[in-house]
C-alpha cells in the first residue's frame, strides 16, 4: 500500500536523561539550603526516573486504575483494592530510595535530600506518593503513642516495599495513611460524627471502637491509618490499623473508590468502620492539633509535588519547542514563546527555591528562628507555589498545542499533569485554609521578626524588592483579615521567593522575577515579560539537554 504521508516536524519525546543533572535550579537550592549534602545517590535517582522504563511504569499506572475487590467469590467481605504490577514498581523505587518515613532515622539534611528526592519523583509519577507522603507525615503525630511507636517505627523507615495485607510484624515495611474528612463536614472536622466508644486498654493504650464514616480516606490498602472520631473527651487522633495484633482483619470497609479528575494512580475511598478497633494517639479531645501535626508534613510534600510538577511540564514544553518548527524556525526562536518559556522558567524556580527552603526547616527544628520559619511558611508555600500549578500546566501544555491536549492512551503525560496539578491545591486544606492559617501563624510574637531575618541578606540588591520588604510589616498589620488574607499570603510569598532568588539564582534570572512579580509590570498571563529580559539566559538555565 502506498503511503500517504511522510511524519515530519513531530519532535522526539523527552526520554533516557537525568532529570537531576539538567535540573539547576533544584542544585543551586540544594546547595544554599544543604550545602554538606551529598547528592551522588539523587544525580543516580534521576537518571534512573527519566528512563523510559520507568515511563512506562508511570503511564500503565495510571491507565490502568486501581480496582476495589470488596468480596470474594463466595461473598466474603475482604476489602481490597487491586493494582497494577507497574504501580508496585513505582512504589518499590520509591520506598526503596527513602522518600517515606526514612528521613527520620537519619541524620542532617536527610528532610532536605527526601525533599529533593520527592520533587524528582512528582516528575515521574505524582498520584502513587500520596501514601509515600503520609508515611513520611506521621511520625510527628504518632510519637504521641510511644507503644505504638515503638513497636511501629521500624517498619515506617525500612526501605522494604511490602503490599501484603498482614500483621505489621510479618512485614519486612509498611505504610500509613489518614481518614479526617466526612460528607457533612470537608474542612470543618469539628462536625465529624465517626463515634468511637472506649474498649479497655492494653499495651498499646486506650483503646476504643469506631463506628462512622469516612468521604475521602486516602490510601485505603496502607498498613494502619490515623483518624479523627468522638470520644467521651471530645474530637480525638485515632491510629487504626488495617490488621489487628491478633491476625484478624479490621471492620474497615470500603464502600467505592473516588473517581477523580487526576491522581489516578492512587487509590482514593469512601469507608465505613463498622466497630473498628483503634487506639488513642495523644491527649483525647486534642486530636485536630495531634493529626495536624501530620498535616504539616503533608503540605510540604504538596508544595513539593507542584514544584515537581512545573518543572517536569516546563521540560516537555521546552524539549517541545526546540524541536518543532512553524513559519521557517523553531518554535523556541519566536519572540513571544520566548518570552512564555523565560517566564514558566522564572516560577518554576522561584517554587523550586521556596520549596526546597521549607524543607530545611524540618532539618534543623531544633532552632528557634527555623520553627518560627516553617509554621510561617507552610501555608504560605502551600497556598501560592499549588495556586500556581493549574495556569502553570495550562500555558505549558498551550506550548505544545493540540499535541499537549491529547491522551493518546497514557502517553500524553502534559495532558496528565494537567489533571494532576489541582490536587495539591485542594488536598490537606483549600486556599481559604491556607490563607487564615498564615494569619494565625502572624499572631506569634516571633513571626514579623522572623520574616525580617528572611528576607534581610537580599535587602539593597533590587529596589522592588526593597519596598516589599519594608511594606510587609504594614501589610500584615492593615491585611490580617480573613478578607484580605490572600493577598498577604500572595505578598510574603513572592518577597521570600525573591530573596532566595537573590541567593541562589543568576542575575537574569533574580531580575526578571523582581522586575514581573514584584515592579508593578506583571501581566494576567504568563509571557508578559518586560523586552529588556535577558531570555537566552532564563532559558538555557532550565532546558533540560
Amino acid at each position: 500500500m502506498q503511503a500517504t504521508h511522510e511524519v515530519f516536524n513531530q519532535p522526539v519525546p523527552l526520554v533516557d536523561y537525568n532529570l537531576f543533572a539538567d535540573n539547576r535550579a533544584l542544585q543551586a537550592a540544594l546547595k544554599f539550603n544543604a550545602p554538606a549534602l551529598d547528592t551522588a545517590s539523587l544525580r543516580a535517582l534521576g537518571a534512573q526516573l527519566g528512563t523510559a522504563q520507568m515511563q512506562a511504569h508511570a503511564r500503565l499506572a495510571n491507565v490502568h486504575t486501581p480496582e476495589l475487590r470488596s468480596h470474594d467469590r463466595f461473598g466474603h467481605r475482604i476489602d481490597q483494592v487491586e493494582f497494577h504490577p507497574s504501580y508496585h514498581a513505582l512504589m518499590s523505587v520509591a520506598v526503596g530510595e527513602g522518600l517515606h518515613g526514612t528521613p527520620w532515622g537519619e541524620g542532617a539534611h536527610a528532610h532536605t535530600r527526601r525533599a529533593a528526592g520527592f520533587m524528582l519523583f512528582t516528575e515521574l509519577e505524582p498520584s502513587m506518593l500520596c501514601p509515600i507522603s503520609m508515611t513520611y507525615a506521621v511520625t510527628p503525630a504518632l510519637r504521641s503513642n510511644a507503644a505504638i511507636y515503638a513497636d511501629w517505627a521500624p517498619k515506617l523507615t525500612s526501605r522494604a516495599y511490602d503490599p501484603a495485607l498482614k500483621r505489621w510484624c510479618d512485614k519486612a515495611g509498611v505504610t500509613m495513611g489518614m481518614g479526617m474528612t466526612e460528607k457533612q463536614g470537608g474542612s470543618d472536622v469539628r462536625a465529624n460524627t465517626t463515634r468511637a466508644v472506649p474498649d479497655g486498654s492494653d499495651a498499646w493504650g486506650q483503646r476504643f471502637t469506631v463506628t462512622g464514616h469516612k468521604w475521602f480516606f486516602s490510601a485505603p490498602m496502607c498498613d494502619a491509618f490515623l483518624i479523627l472520631a468522638q470520644t467521651p473527651g471530645g474530637l480525638s487522633c485515632l491510629f487504626l490499623p488495617r490488621v489487628l495484633p491478633d491476625g484478624s482483619i479490621n471492620a474497615l470497609h470500603i464502600q467505592r473508590l473516588k473517581d477523580k479528575l487526576g491522581n489516578k494512580a492512587n487509590a482514593s475511598a469512601e469507608v465505613e468502620f463498622a466497630d473498628a478497633t483503634a487506639w488513642l494517639v495523644g491527649e483525647e479531645g486534642r486530636g485536630v492539633p495531634q493529626i495536624l501535626a501530620m498535616g504539616t508534613m503533608t503540605r510540604l510534600d504538596c508544595a513539593l509535588g507542584t514544584s515537581g510538577l512545573m518543572r517536569q511540564s516546563l521540560c516537555i514544553a521546552l524539549n517541545h519547542t526546540a524541536q518543532r518548527q512553524a513559519f521557517g524556525k523553531r518554535l523556541i526562536e519566536q519572540p513571544l514563546m520566548r518570552n512564555v518559556l523565560a517566564d514558566l522558567a522564572l516560577e518554576s524556580e522561584a517554587a523550586t527555591a521556596l520549596a526546597i527552603r521549607l524543607a530545611r526547616c524540618f532539618d534543623q527544628a531544633g532552632d528557634a528562628h527555623e520553627q518560627a520559619i516553617a509554621r510561617l511558611l507552610t501555608p504560605v508555600a502551600k497556598f501560592w507555589i499549588c495556586k500556581r500549578g493549574s495556569p502553570f500546566a495550562q500555558e505549558a501544555m498551550e506550548c505544545l498545542g493540540g499535541n499537549g491536549y491529547v491522551e493518546e492512551g497514557g502517553e500524553g503525560i502534559m495532558a496528565r499533569i494537567y489533571r494532576e496539578m489541582p490536587v495539591n491545591s485542594i488536598w490537606e486544606g483549600a486556599g481559604n485554609m491556607m490563607a487564615i492559617d498564615l494569619l494565625r501563624a502572624l499572631r506569634k510574637a516571633d513571626a514579623a521578626a522572623a520574616l525580617a531575618h528572611e528576607l534581610a541578606p537580599a535587602k539593597g540588591m533590587h529596589p522592588a524588592l526593597d519596598r516589599l520588604a519594608a511594606e510587609l510589616p504594614l501589610r500584615v498589620a492593615d491585611m490580617a483579615t480573613e478578607a484580605e488574607a490572600r493577598r498577604l499570603a500572595q505578598d510574603v510569598a513572592l518577597a521570600v521567593q525573591a530573596a532566595l532568588l537573590a541567593q541562589t539564582a543568576p542575575a537574569a534570572v533574580f531580575g526578571a522575577f523582581c522586575d514581573s512579580r514584584l515592579g508593578g509590570h506583571w501581566g494576567l498571563c504568563f509571557g508578559s515579560l518586560g523586552a529588556g529580559t535577558d531570555f537566552d539566559a532564563i532559558i538555557d538555565r532550565a532546558m533540560p539537554r
